[in-house]
Order: C-alpha cells, then structure tokens, then sequence
C-alpha cells in the first residue's frame, strides 16, 4: 500500500488510485477523498462512487494540495486520508447516555476547522462526562491523527458522529427532549441556565460563530463575560468552561 513518506497527518494519508481502490476493498476508515480537479475519469470515477457509496467526503482540490498531502510522491491525482477512529452515529451517543442511566449531554461543535481545536473540544468533552460529540460533514476538521494527538486519546473513548445535516439533526435531538444552548456573544449567563436535563452545547468557530441556519434552531444562547480588551475565547476554551458548568450542576457541586 502506498502511502506518503512524510506527512503531518502521521501517515494517515493514501496515495494513488489503485492503492486508495485497494483501501476500500480492504474496509479501512477512510475519512475524506482528495481529487485533482478536472479529474473524472476511468478509475478516479470509480473511487469517487465507492466514496459516495461509503458515506465518504469527496473533495476536489488543486495538485498542490495533493503534492503536500503525498510529501511530494507521485498520487496520480488522488488521496485518501484515513480516520483515526470509526465515526459513530448520533444513535449511538444517545444509547451511551441511556445506558449511563443518564439525561443527554452532547457538544456540537459547529465548523470548527481547526485540528487542535476539535482534539481539545473531544478531549474536554470526554472528561466532562459529555456522550458524545457532533460535527458536520462539511467544513469541519475530522478524526485525523492531529485530532487523536490533541484530544490525548480520548477520541477512542467517546463517540464522534459526522452528519450531513446539522439543523436537521438538532431539530431530532430537539424530538428527544434536548434543549440546544448556543454559545453566543449576546446570550444568558452562562451560569444561570440549568442544564441538568438534555442538553446540547453548540460551539462555534472563532472566525464566524454559529452559522446562521444552526443558530435558528438553538433554544437558547449563553455567554461569557468579557472582561478585557479582547473580546472572544478560543473555541475550545469557551466549550471547556461551558461543559465543566454543566458536570458541576449535574454532580451537585457547589462554590464555597
């Protein structure tokens, strides 16, 4: 199997179109197809159905972007980076609070693009005590190496689900009875909400916030005072300082 020499993603990454073919025969993780724009034929067709069929992401990109994914081998015009880890479903993480005995508590981490910042947003989730994570199919950071290095590995010890749509899945979590709190610069005190029933913390990224379509369908918005002159935190530490309100309530916990 052909893989490149000396990539940031650890190896993670698949290069050229029988290697990348034989990676789908062979049933491994793979997590997004790279393909040279304007190529879309013979077995390059091929592997961008299998991707389809497979719930893949494809995307098409310019050869430099493939030259730096291969450290500079030859690719044919086509990669597949792997996933560290199987994504679950948004099921699967309601079943994991359901199994807890517990109400939910899930983050939804909204275009965060940022590697380090999902592996720190996963990483926190899972000591919070949060079932799981959701994270877009598009415009998203995905479970690659850099996030399992980030998250220290807590990436194997609570679910990840990637959808497709993300206010069609929140108005289904909304179904099961989960309130959806966004994190906003305009919103409630974040220490005044009560979050011990389902909940679902919404975190955006530091560039735009919440996306318009996600931010219509959150129930509510909670903020963090801003004390300086700067006037936001980064994503991660936000979603941090959030999640731990929510364990503190949830165990009983209160200030001296």
């Amino acid at each position: 199997m052909n893989k490149s020499p000396d990539n940031q993603e650890n190896n993670q990454v698949i290069i050229g179109r029988n290697p990348v073919l034989e990676a789908f025969k062979s049933k491994q993780e793979i997590d997004t197809i790279y393909i040279a724009k304007g190529e879309r034929q013979g077995v390059i067709n091929k592997i961008i159905a299998l991707a389809r069929s497979n719930n893949v992401v494809v995307k098409e990109v310019n050869t430099q972007k493939l030259d730096s994914l291969s450290g500079g081998a030859s690719h044919q015009g086509v990669a597949a980076l792997l996933c560290c880890q199987a994504y679950a479903t948004v099921e699967d993480i309601l079943q994991t609070a359901e199994q807890r005995g517990e109400s939910p508590f899930l983050i939804i981490a909204d275009e965060i693009e940022d590697p380090h910042n999902l592996g720190a947003i996963i990483r926190t989730a899972e000591t919070a005590g949060a079932h799981g994570i959701i994270i877009p199919k598009r415009r998203s950071a995905s479970l690659t190496s850099i996030v399992y290095k980030t998250s220290a590995g807590a990436v194997s010890h609570i679910p990840v689900a990637r959808v497709s749509n993300l206010p069609a899945t929140m108005d289904k979590l909304k179904e099961q009875n989960i309130w959806i709190y966004g994190a906003e610069m305009d919103g409630e005190n974040w220490c005044s909400v009560d979050y011990r029933g389902g909940v679902a913390l919404v975190i955006g990224s530091e560039g735009n916030g919440l996306g318009r379509l996600v931010k219509e369908k959150c129930d509510f918005f909670v903020s963090l005072p801003m004390r300086g002159k700067i006037t936001s935190l980064n994503a991660s530490v936000a979603g941090g300082i959030l999640m731990y309100e929510v364990a503190r309530q949830r165990l009983g916990l209160q200030a001296k």
